[in-house]
This record gives C-alpha cells, structure tokens and sequence, in this order.
C-alpha cells in the first residue's frame, strides 16, 4: 500500500487515492506534497520570504497599511433619480438560457443597471431553482473586452447604418427573387417568436432554405423515437420514479444534460434520512469515466462502439430481440448482465433505460423497446412533441449547393459552424463560393473572418427574445442591460431580413404573445410572464405511444471494430468552442481528470502502455486521413483501445483568454458521428504541459510519507446500503475526536448559529458551486502558469478520489471549503488577528488586516486558504469589473481568502428581517441561501442555522451518516458530512469495491 493513501481498509474496507501518481507513489509526487508553497510561491517582487517578515517586525502597522492600500478611483453620480431605483439595492430579473437546444429559467441578479449573478428560476421545469455552469459563467461574457464591437464590411470596421443600407437593398421583394439562393444557418430554434418570424421570411422566399446545425445534438434521439413509434418524439425520464436506472453511454447527470432537472430528479431517490430508507440503483455502461459512473453502483467499461451489443444482447434476454447474442464479453461483464436483467424484470415499471447522444439511433430505438418491455412507458418514461432539432445531412446538402455555386446569400446566426463542422465537409472552402455571406455572431471567429458582412449580437442578457424547453414550457428572455456593443439578436435580424415592419426584440416578441390574448387580458398576462419567468400552459402534453417491436425495422447492428476508436464530447470548459474565452469555465478543473486551460486525449493505462506514452507526450491521431497531434492523459477507468477528446479547444480566431489553450478536435472529426475509428495512432515523442489539480491541497500530512505506518485519515466516508443498516453510525465512529482542544472552547448556545452539510450521496461533483461561488463572491481567476505552482484560488475545490484497481476503479466527488472551524488553528496563529471568530460561529478574515504571512494556511489541516501571491484583478479592464459583486471586497496582492459562508447574504437578511419588525429574533430556516447551495442542482448543500432545531441543517446533523472532516484534529467544524451510499446488486457484491 503506498504511503499516501488517504483511507486504509481497516477503516472503510477501501483505499482511496486521487491519481496514478499517488496511487505508486512516485517521487515527483512525494516531492510535491513535501513543499508546503510548491513553485517558488516564497518569491515576492524578488524579496525573500524573510525580507517581508523583517519589515513586517519593524512596523506592523507600515506593513499592514502597505499591505491594504488600495488603488483610488472616481464615482460619477447618477444626474437623475431613475424611478424604483434604489443605489446599491440588488434587483432580480427572470429570463430564459438557451444552449444546445436545450432552455432554461433563469432568475438573474443586478446591480446599478448590470447584470452580476445568476440563479436558477424556481417556477421553470427545467431548473426549479438551480442551475449548472455554463449559465452561471455567462454573465462574465457580456462582460468580455474582445467581444465583437463593431460591424465589418469586408473585414474593415463599417457601421449598422451602411449594414442597413445594405440590407434595404438586398432583401427587397425582387432582389432575391423567390429566395432560391437564401440560405440561412442557425443554432437549434427553440424560440417561439423566431420561428414565427421565420415563418415570414420563408413565406417571402419560399425557395430558400433555413438549416439548423450543432456540433452536438439529440439527432439520434429524435431518431430513434421514429424507429420505434414511427413519429419523432422527446422522450421525457422520469429519475424520481426509478429505483433502478441503467445508462448507456448516457451522462445525463454531466455533460449531456441540458438542464439540472434530471439531476434534481436523480437525487431525491439518492437520499437517505434513516439506515432503513431505499435508495436507487445506478448501473452505467460507457467508456470515459463521467459524473454518471462517478455516481455508479455497478460501473462497465466498454468502447463506445461495443454499447450496441450490450443493448442487443440486454433485449435478447429481455426476449424483445431473436437474434443471436453478440456480446462476446468477459464472464465478469456476461454475469452482471445477467443480474441487471433480473433487476430490471423485479422493478419493471420503476426502471428507466437511458441512452446516450453518441450512440446511434439503432441503441435509442433499443432502450425504448426495452422500457417498453418493462412497463416504464408511461410511467418513468413519457413523451411529448419534439422541438426542433440540428439535422446533419440538411447541413451536409447545404455545404454542397454551396460547392455547386447555387448559394447567392448565406446568413449564418449566432453559430461558428467554419469551426464546428466536419472537417471532411470543408466548410470554410465551401463558405467562399457564396456570393455573399452575413454572419452575426459575438465574436469575431473563424466564421466571422471569411463573411462579407459580420454584425456584432447581442447576449441574452442584452436582448428580448423567448425560448421553448423541453418540456414545451416558454419564458420570455428579457435584457437586464442595453447591448453593450450595440449588438443586435438574431430575431431582429431574421425580423429585418423578413421585411418586419416593427424590427425592435421587445415589439416582436410582445405583439406575438399577445396576439394570442384577449385584448382585456393582454398587458396583465405579459406583465406576470416576466414577473414568473415562465407562460403559464405552454407545456406540450403527453403523447401515449406504443409499439409492437416485431414490427419494429431495427437497422443492423454495427460491426464490432477492432481499430481504436475515437469518441468527441462536449467539453466541460467550452462546451463545442463558444466558451474558449470565457476564463471562468476555462480554470474550472474537468470534474473527473481535474485538467484546467487544456483538454487532452483520454487513454486507459493498457492502452498508454502499449503506446508508451505518459502524461503530456503528444499523441498523432489519423482519422479518415486528417491527423491531429495532442498530449496524452492516462485515465483511470477509461476504456481500453478508446480514446476521448473534448472538443471545443484549439481555436484560432479568439480573444486573449483563449489563445492558445488546448488542441482542436474538428480537425479530425470527419463526420456528424461522435465515435469515429483511428486508422493510426503513435507517440510523437514530443511533449506538453497538461495541468491539473488532482494532486493540490492534500489533507494527508506531508511528514507521513516518510513514516514506516503512516497514520492515515479517513476523509471521505462510504458504505453499502446493507452495511450502513447494520452499522448506521459507522461515519462518524471511524475516528474518535478527543475530548479537549488547545484552541479552548467557546459558548456557541445563543443566537444565530450557522453551519452546513454536504451530502455526498447526492453531490455529483458538477463544478456548478465553483463557478457560483467564483461569481458571488468575486474570486479571481489566475492562469495556466499559476495553476501549474499549486495556486489555484477557488474557494471550493472538488476532492475526487477513486478506489479500487487502477484500470476499472469506483469514484467518488468530495466538495471541500473553509469548514468554519469552533476551535479554528487559522486563528491562533495569525499574527495580527486577521483572522477571527464571530459569535455567531464564523470564521472572518478582515483583508484589510492580513499581512500575507500564510501562517494560517499552513496550519489549517484542510488546505483551503487561498493567498493572492499576485494581484490578480489588476489586469482587469472597466468593462471585466463590472462583473464584480459590490457586496464583496476585491482582495488584492498579499492577502489570505476563503470561503465566509456569503457573509454578505447572512447580512443582507438580517436587514430584511429587521425592515420586516423581526430584530432580535433568529433567522427563519430558509432566510439565507448560500451561492454554492442555491446553484446545486443536487440539493446536496444545506446551509442555516444549527440552534434552530427545526432547521433543516439541523435535522441532517443528526442523521446517523453525518460525520466531522479530521475529527481527530478536533477543530470542530461547522461544515459537517453525510457518508456516501452504494447500493449494489447484492447478486454481485463481489464486484463492489
């Protein structure tokens, strides 16, 4: 056992460990955790460490003036009073986020006329309150300085007046004749109002084309409802009926959901109050290691490409299929097959077969004949009309009239499909025979640069517009702020180019709405849309469907490929490129290989042996004769001979926070497919740096690895469902906290007491509470190179650890920040008290104190002190600190941060509850939200008051899995645990762990 393991198996019966590094113990990592400040971080403006300290000694007082001295500025006043405006009050706006065709209520939080933070909307269906991160770091991209500002005319700065000239001329009733050379390219149209406007256009050109395209989409989704029912159709999983849910290839808790909906559903059957409450069974089959199979109780690892004959060989035994089983698996694989079926058919009617958007249609029209088989359809599992969806062959027939010269006019809006599209198209050849093209887009991109005409758009949070989710449930998208850059959206430019008389986002989507409304009931109705972000009865309704799956034509199943395959995903960061320059997504390590600024080509330790290739050597992947050359990163749990590539990254024309970050996967993405096969891959010999924070901010102390039995701590805390029922209090007792503190006690009884539980039975490690918390609480972001010294400065970090063989190991995702220490070892040693305790519990810094000696960090056994080594705000422009939160101080150089538990909002509701006549009395349970609780989609986050005890955060300290993080220091901590549950088929016990 290396020394470094975080648990021994006389504790949990598992050892724990974060990567391949600490796993063998390698002498690069035991060197890593030996250095307290790793990357010459004692270096300041080149004075020494002790140089500091001497002038420090000389005069505290000079020193800590130095220290908080801030730069001076100038406030303008507002020359007129603006009506229900208060300065400095927050104001809450709802709208809608649309990404990917996916739509999602959004409450969003402003300050002074700007937009700051953004929440989830708790009337929307589809988030109920939460959100993820993409829709929490878009705000930071109205907010970017190399946003397009300007029109261009033949890539020279031109003007909306000229465009408007232009476009008077070009799209009159006999310029474009019948429109026969229109073509127009958009992202996926979820948009009510623009596909009315649409309408419009189309009836004006009758003969031209509109085509919606994206690098990812739920094409063979649609698909295989038609299959099977013969009508395309959005299947609807409902995770909070399931007790057994088995995905395949599907991340439905990560990447490959478009709203938090199907996580809050997941998680309410992943909770557990009592020792004798069930909980649900997961089973995932997939290649690359997700937050899915994080999740997991039984976790197969498969080639994307092999997904097929699990489904086949699954339906065979389910008696839907006659053909022969094709699985051809190990025994190991062939056995849990066997007990999912017996599993499936125990909770038929309460299981819910998922598959995944890489996977073809014929693997969707499969799981649906499944959950038919089982009963699921109508019950875990319905339907409803589908919403538009991105077709590839219309894309694909667009590229060739374009080649074919047949394209006078392409209008392409909102997307970078010279970036997205498959390389075997060569679209950015084909874009060059249109006579003329228009592009409006955000950023001047690899789009913008071969158009004719680029126009500048507008955010969603700068424009008026509306979208459809899923469900069928619309919200009206209304600005908190005017174009910044005086953009325009694309249904204003649809609208022009249509002949609209009224042009303006407001009027278009207002005079649609109401068009539908009584007279009498017009402005009430629209006033109470915005005001609940949704349309009350939008919702489509349920489609009942049946099929006789003999009369099903299933495709043939594809061939197996013994070539190594090559799997494109969405990236975590960038999604498919939109958000390279956005520097909040891009230094939020990957939620499983933990990879900041980069993505990397995924591989399994057999297959990196039999490469020989390590960690960042770069790797030259052909693929249907293009080749790509990207650095390697071994990951544990990966499948062998398949290698996993976010797209997203590499790109070429963007602003200065995405330069040179990452390798672009399009380059060998020669189809619409996301599993495509290498015809070769070899090592370089060349070399990268790929950096991650798997490794950063250990809580095994570093003098233990020299140790002949290291003393090891049991950090994070698991059991199986049978074995939390014979022992409930098996979490807290795995350590036993001492009955004394050097620190002293303190009386906590009185009053306001806040404190917080995590429950890591629910908690998916999604990166959703460091982007909230990044936003709210004004935490800087540092780059690649500072990352690389061990410097990150988020004030959550999410620990993963993986236990079990290093090949096919069991994840599991441990969010961590200031625990609010009682008996705090931060405070006793700071020097000049900047650091204390509230006698509500909390541990404050006062920035305006600290000195920078990091002696707190040092001795904070949980490592999430965070130290501004540099000033990191200073390179800020104007327009990036208007994304600032103005009820939290900007830290500068040489100040110690962590996390307050949103001091801010514990104060703002103590206003409010002493405007509403409550002074003097405790806070209701609920008064007060965290950023990181009111983001999870999990609910996995509890924060109030623990001398309430009916506070809810006082009903999950007592449950049996709450445990203390490092009892044994006995710092007595405020943020406390609940142990992770697995319930495993008790038919392959053995297989667990």
């Amino acid at each position: 056992m290396s020394l470094v393991q975080i648990e021994t198996k006389a504790l949990t019966g598992r050892k724990y460990w974060r990567s391949l590094n600490e796993l063998s113990g390698t002498p690069a990592f035991r060197e890593w955790m030996v250095n307290e400040f790793p990357g010459g971080a004692e270096l300041l403006d080149g004075a020494s460490r002790r140089n500091v300290l001497k002038l420090m000694a000389a005069s505290f007082g000079l020193a800590g003036l130095a220290a908080c001295r801030r730069p001076e500025g100038k406030i303008v006043p507002l020359s007129r009073g603006v009506e229900d405006l208060i300065p400095g009050k927050s104001y809450y706006y709802n709208t809608v986020f649309t990404q990917g065709g996916s739509a999602v209520g959004l409450t969003v939080e402003a300050h002074d006329g700007r937009p700051t933070k953004i929440e989830g909307n708790r009337n929307h269906p589809q988030s109920l309150g939460a959100s993820n991160g993409y829709a929490q770091a878009s705000v930071l991209n109205i907010y970017d300085p190399d946003r397009s500002a300007e029109v261009l005319k033949g890539g020279q700065v031109s003007s909306w007046a000229e465009w408007d000239q232009f476009a008077s001329q070009k799209f009159t009733a006999g310029s474009l004749g019948r429109g026969a050379g229109l073509r127009i390219v958009s992202e996926s149209v979820v948009s009510p109002s623009l596909s009315e406007v649409r309408k419009s256009l189309l009836a004006k050109y009758p003969e031209a084309k509109w085509v919606e395209y994206e690098p990812f989409s739920n094409e063979n989704a649609i698909a295989g409802t038609r299959l099977v029912f013969g009508q395309p159709l959005q299947a609807h999983y409902h995770y909070d009926k399931a007790d057994v849910v088995l995905s395949l290839d599907a991340d439905f808790l990560g990447i490959d959901s478009g709203s938090p909906l199907s996580t809050k559903k997941f998680s309410k059957k992943r909770r557990s109050a009592k020792p004798e409450d069930e909980i649900n069974r997961l089973y995932v089959v997939e290649s690359q290691f997700s937050v899915t199979g994080a999740m997991a109780d039984h976790r197969i690892r498969s080639k994307a490409s092999d997904i097929d004959s699990f489904a086949s060989a699954l339906a065979r035994e389910l008696g839907i299929l006659s053909e022969l089983n094709v699985l051809g698996s190990a025994d190991k694989v062939q056995k849990i097959l066997m007990a999912l079926v017996r599993d499936l058919k125990k909770n038929a009617g309460k299981s819910v077969v998922i598959a995944g958007p890489r996977q073809s249609a014929r693997v969707h029209a499969l799981a649906l004949m499944i959950n038919q088989a089982l009963g699921n359809i109508g019950t875990t599992v319905t339907f409803t009309q589908p919403l538009a969806s991105s077709e590839a062959k219309a894309f694909a027939d667009l590229v060739g009239e374009l080649n074919a010269g047949s394209v006078d006019t392409l209008v392409v809006l909102g997307s970078n499909p010279v970036f997205t599209a498959p390389v075997s198209l060569k679209f950015s050849d084909a874009i060059k025979r249109a006579k003329t093209v228009v592009h409006l887009g955000a950023e001047k991109d690899e789009t913008a640069v071969l158009s004719s005409w680029h126009l500048p758009m507008a955010s969603y949070l700068e424009s008026w517009g509306d979208a459809r989710s899923v469900d069928g449930t619309v919200s009206i998208q209304q600005p908190l702020i005017l174009p910044l850059n005086n953009g325009r959206s694309a249904l204003e430019l649809t609208a022009q180019i249509a002949g609209y008389k009224d042009q303006k986002g407001y009027e278009i989507v207002r005079n649609y709405w109401t068009s539908q409304w009584p007279a009498a009931e017009q402005e009430a109705r629209f006033r109470k849309a915005l005001h609940d972000g949704v349309l009350a009865g939008t919702a489509f309704a349920e489609v009942k469907v049946s099929a006789d799956p003999k009369r099903v034509a299933l495709p043939a199943a594809a061939a197996k490929s013994t070539q190594v395959e090559v799997v494109f995903v969405p990236s975590w960061s960038v999604y498919d490129g939109r958000y390279t320059n956005n520097a909040w997504l891009q230094e939020a390590p990957d939620p499983m290989t933990k990879l900041v600024w980069d993505n990397a080509a995924l591989i399994s330790k057999a297959t990196a042996d039999k490469l020989k290739v390590v960690d960042g050597q770069i790797l030259k992947i052909t693929v249907g004769g293009q080749s790509l050359e990207i650095a390697a990163m071994v990951q544990p749990g990966q499948a062998d001979d398949s290698i996993t590539i976010a797209a997203g990254f590499g790109r070429k024309q963007i602003g200065r926070v995405g330069q040179g970050t990452g390798f672009n996967a399009f380059e060998i993405r020669v189809s619409g497919d996301a599993i495509q096969f290498a015809s070769d891959v070899s090592n370089t010999g060349k070399t990268y740096q790929l950096v991650t924070t798997q490794e950063f901010h250990s809580m095994t102390e570093p003098k233990l690895m020299d140790a002949i039995e290291p003393k090891t701590r049991p950090i994070v805390r698991e059991a199986t469902v049978e074995e939390y029922r014979h022992h409930p209090d098996f979490a807290p007792h795995m350590v036993h906290a001492p009955d004394d503190s050097i620190y002293g006690w303190f009386d906590y009884s009185e009053g306001n007491q806040w404190g917080m539980t995590i429950d890591l039975n629910s908690c998916i490690g999604c990166n959703a509470c460091i982007i909230a918390c990044q936003s709210e609480n004004n935490v800087p972001v540092i780059g690649k190179e500072e990352v690389s010294y061990g410097r990150s400065m988020h004030w959550i970090r999410l620990d993963r650890y993986y236990t079990g063989d290093a090949e096919d190991p069991q994840a599991v995702i441990q969010p961590l920040s200031c625990q609010q220490c009682e008996a705090a070892p931060c405070e006793s040693v700071c020097p000049v008290a900047a650091t204390t305790h509230t006698p509500e519990g909390l541990n404050d810094m006062t920035y305006n104190r600290c000195v920078g000696t990091r002696y707190c960090a040092n001795n904070c056994p949980y490592k999430v002190r965070r130290f501004n080594f540099l000033n990191y705000h200073k390179e800020m422009v104007d327009i990036e600190k208007m994304v600032s939160n103005p009820n939290v101080s900007v830290r500068m150089r040489g100040v110690m941060e962590k996390c307050t538990y949103c001091v801010q909002r514990i104060q703002e509701a103590k206003i409010k509850a002493k405007v509403e006549g409550r002074r003097g009395e405790l806070l209701k349970d609920g008064d007060i939200t965290t950023a990181c609780q009111q983001v999870c989609a999990a609910d996995a986050i509890v924060f109030g008051n623990i001398n309430d005890p009916e506070s809810r955060v006082s009903q999950e300290k007592k449950q049996p899995r709450n445990y203390a993080l490092l009892a044994e220091v006995n710092t007595r901590p405020r943020t406390t645990y609940l142990a992770k549950l697995r319930n495993p088929n008790p038919e392959l016990v053995e297989h667990h762990g």
